[in-house]
């Protein structure tokens, strides 16, 4: 005897296993073309330190004692952690828009943090894989030490989850590769270059130096840098506290978004 419609009990949703599957997913995407998604920015930091290193290794002055091939080491690593993180947010969701496969995330019944939750590990895991290379290889052209990795494990963990975040919210907001690119080149990249990576911000005029404080990506590498050999320009706790906002900041921009469907759903 078939059951009425209404005696069929469906089971319970648990919003874990769509989590942990869009997740997967996420994660899967980049590893399988790994070449290209892991090894490709760290030969680039590599070559970065090469050249950098090479010749203004006794040009630039940074912190006592730190020469400045090993003072390039952190802030290279940090700029492939961010870049990375926000590369994988942004490009996924703005392929699955273009080829129109985003309808089978839509239609499960995902909640807007569980998206945002998935997207975002994704590409805070894809920006420490890349983060892990690059200090891997670095370390063969660079004696490495830690002073206080927690530090560094910190601001790792944040930044790439705020470059995730501002991935997620660039694929939203973008319609085509070419709005994506934009956001990348004209943001994302120099927010990066500019925030002490190749420099320490002693080394810049006062009204720089200025113009680097109001800049969240100089506090991730910074207090990143930290962590390496136990001197900052900027007390690590402070800075921490900086990140740590604006990660709230971009993550409940991000979430409003995704609650609105913005861009999302016609």
């Amino acid at each position: 005897m078939t059951p009425a419609p209404q005696d069929i009990k469906l089971p319970d949703y648990n919003p874990w296993n769509g989590f942990r599957t869009l997740l997967y997913k996420e994660v899967l995407r980049f590893y399988k073309v790994a070449f290209q998604t892991v090894a490709t920015p760290v030969l680039t930091a590599v070559l970065y330190l090469l050249i950098f290193g090479h010749v203004l290794q006794d040009q630039v002055k940074v912190f006592d004692k730190v020469g400045y091939t090993s003072f390039l080491v952190p802030g290279l690593v940090m700029m492939s952690v961010l870049q990375n993180a926000f590369a994988n947010s942004s490009s996924s969701l703005i392929q699955s828009k273009i080829t129109g496969n985003l309808v089978f995330i839509l239609l499960p019944p995902l909640s807007h943090r569980v998206i945002f939750a998935a997207y975002v590990l994704a590409a805070t895991v894809r920006g420490l894989v890349v983060g892990l290379g690059g200090v891997a290889v670095t370390a063969w052209f660079v004696d490495l030490h830690f002073a206080a990795p927690l530090w560094s494990l910190a601001f790792a963990l944040l930044g790439a989850a705020i470059l995730g975040t501002l991935g997620l919210i660039a694929g939203i907001w973008a319609d085509k590769f070419d709005q994506l690119a934009a956001f990348q080149n004209f943001l994302i990249v120099p927010a990066t270059f500019l925030a002490g990576v190749f420099y320490s911000i002693h080394s810049l005029p006062l009204a720089w130096q200025a113009v680097l404080h109001v800049n969240p990506f100089f506090y991730m590498i910074d207090g990143f840098r930290y962590g390496f050999f136990g001197a900052s320009d900027v007390p690590p706790l402070r800075s921490l506290l900086i990140v740590a906002l604006a990660f709230s900041a971009v993550a409940a921009f991000a979430l409003r978004m995704l609650k609105r469907g913005y861009k999302l759903r016609h």
